[in-house]
């Protein structure tokens, strides 16, 4: 097994040796043409296969993309057979603990000697790798670049794999993040830095000081580095010392022609250039990782000084959108990365999962050793103000004994188990920029879920005597369409449980939102076997479960959204307007 690689074509060798790369030979644009064989190929089974396309219209550079798209390729770009063991590394390290003997303390200074090898080094040769081509002033023209333009709605082309390197002008440390670039013209794009992101902070640092702030991206580099500048590490912790970790060798950097920044040396393309404080430029749409455009909105431009790369360079770019697509491997990385870090605070849990439907922060199962009675609530407000976990919008907890990476277990425990008078808990915090289901952007509601046992101190789950029914989908559709208006259909789960639950797709109108739906139909008799009943638009086809799920994850707010009465609970996760009191405007699904 191959533990590390200096570049981002040792790895597609490798890729191609082991069968899993296919190479399109036929010319294709970077219009649209390059991710619709991307789309096509990252929802295949597993995740298909990497994509080399060798010649692109319009540029001069192959293109790369869906590389780290399948369980077996994101292990293979980070040198394990197992995500987990990633973990396992960094428990390693929690572990230590303060030395009783000599041996121990030599063992010690053994760790901490062999961690300073994964410290960024200087690439000594005097000409690296990613400056062979070098273009400056009038000579610089990024649309000499085979730059994606990813879906119909796109604002333009987007540099989707950008490794960002800025340094703080207070501490001078080191950030690598990886924000979308738009293309604007031939030597400047947007610099698309979330509020909450260390490149904002950075930036705001700049502003405050009124200085122009310089900045480096480098385009396609080996595998750890790309990963590591996704990871939510704590700021001021670099990016470079992690992709090292991950590496078992450190990354080498040189430095910018332009710029007072390094870069890795044998990365394929660098941009070098700058962002002038309080300069900004209407940015996006752009087809977003959560299955739906974002919004235009005014971001920081980034002007380009310089444009390097090799004589023979590759260029990569990822896809996304709606899930499972080449970034859910990533995250999958970051899940299993770090958590001996989430429990190193949080000792009780066992194992966590963030569902793909749920977009990485939009939904979180955690297992917890329960020791005490509202353990469990202690736990969602720790997560809630635990870093990048602030941003999640739901939390479910389940007992030790529950796998929450078994979707059907966790269901079955939520139809057993839920009261949902109980079991519910509504808190309220800053929200991903990303939410647009919330009455108000970046805070809102969050839900919080218990589903483990009760123990001595707690009070018992209510006992609900549900009228058991046998509604077949057309009865059900039959009575509630008969009672109410912009019934479209529906669909009982089947699944036994203390819980009965039915879905209903509804067609929405000025007069009709959700909540008369919400009032409508508990009050039919024929439904009193349905003490949970969720609404969604008219083309969600109810039989297909990861996309009621991604709706449902994505499309509530669970304050303004969950409507209880006498012990029922009704959620409305159809997209929402000036009928159910939201203002803001709602984001298109991404189709191609």
């Amino acid at each position: 097994m191959k533990t590390y690689y200096n570049n981002l074509r040792e790895f597609i060798d490798f890729l191609e040796s082991k069968g899993e790369l296919k190479r399109i030979r036929t010319e294709v644009s970077p219009f649209l043409e390059i991710s619709k064989f991307t789309d096509q190929e990252s929802k295949s089974p597993n995740g298909g296969k990497a994509l080399f396309f060798e010649r692109v219209k319009g540029s001069s550079f192959p293109v790369v993309t869906n590389a780290f798209g399948s369980p077996l390729r994101i292990c293979r770009a980070l040198g394990v057979e197992r995500l987990d063991q990633l973990g396992e590394r960094v428990q390693k390290i929690l572990n230590l603990t303060p030395p009783r003997t000599i041996r121990q303390v030599i063992d010690i200074l053994s760790s901490a000697f062999t961690m300073t090898r994964f410290f960024p080094r200087k690439y000594k040769k005097p000409h690296p790798p990613c400056q062979e081509v070098v273009y400056t002033g009038n000579d610089i023209d990024l649309s000499g670049l085979p730059v994606l333009h990813c879906w119909p709605k796109d604002g333009g082309p987007f540099v989707t794999l950008p490794l960002v390197f800025t340094r703080s002008l207070i501490t001078g440390k080191r950030n690598v993040g990886m924000y979308r670039m738009q293309i604007f013209d031939r030597n400047s794009t947007g610099m698309h830095w979330h509020i909450h992101k260390d490149g904002s902070h950075y930036y705001n640092e700049y502003c405050k000081a009124g200085k122009r702030m310089p900045v480096a991206v480098a385009i396609g580099a080996d595998p750890a580095v790309t990963y590591a500048a996704t990871a939510p590490l704590p700021r001021g912790v670099d990016e470079m010392i992690l992709a090292g970790f991950i590496r078992q060798r450190p990354v080498k950097l040189t430095r910018c022609l332009t710029v007072d920044l390094e870069v890795p040396a044998e990365a394929e393309f660098v941009l070098e250039g700058y962002v002038d404080p309080g300069e900004t430029r209407l940015e996006g749409p752009f087809g977003d990782h959560t299955g739906y455009y974002s919004l235009v909105d005014r971001y920081p431009v980034f002007h380009v000084t310089a444009l390097t790369h090799r004589k023979d360079a590759i260029y990569s770019a990822t896809l996304v959108g709606r899930p499972p697509m080449e970034d859910c491997y990533l995250a999958k990385a970051t899940e299993r990365l770090f958590l001996p870090l989430l429990q190193s605070v949080f000792p009780e849990i066992k194992d966590y999962w963030f569902p793909w439907e749920g977009v990485f922060h939009n939904i979180v199962i955690v297992s917890i050793e329960k020791e005490y009675p509202g353990h469990a609530q202690r736990l969602m407000s720790g997560l809630w103000g635990q870093g990048q976990m602030s941003f999640c919008k739901g939390i479910v907890v389940v007992d030790e004994t529950v796998d929450p990476k078994d979707p059907k277990r966790v269901m079955r425990e939520l139809l057993a188990k839920l009261d949902t008078d109980s079991d519910i808990v509504i808190n309220n915090g800053v929200l991903d920029v990303l939410d647009h289901s919330a009455p108000n952007p970046l805070y809102g509601a969050k839900i919080g879920i218990d589903l483990t046992s009760r123990v001595p101190g707690e009070p018992p789950r209510k006992e609900y005597s549900w009228a058991k029914t046998s509604l077949s989908s057309q009865k059900a559709f039959k009575v509630a369409s008969k009672a109410l208006e912009g019934i479209i259909s529906c669909c009982p789960l089947k699944e036994p449980g203390h819980n009965s639950v039915i879905l209903f797709s509804v067609e929405k109108a000025p007069h009709r939102g959700g909540r008369y739906f919400a009032h409508g139909l508990p009050a039919l008799e024929e439904l009193n076997g349905y003490n949970i009943i969720v609404l969604f638009d008219k083309d969600i086809q109810l039989s297909d479960s990861s996309l009621v799920l991604w709706k449902l994850f994505n499309n509530v707010d669970p304050e303004r959204d969950f409507y209880r009465k006498d012990n029922r609970l009704i959620i409305d996760a159809c997209r929402k307007g000036s009928m159910d009191g939201h203002d803001r405007e709602w984001p298109e699904d991404i189709v191609m």
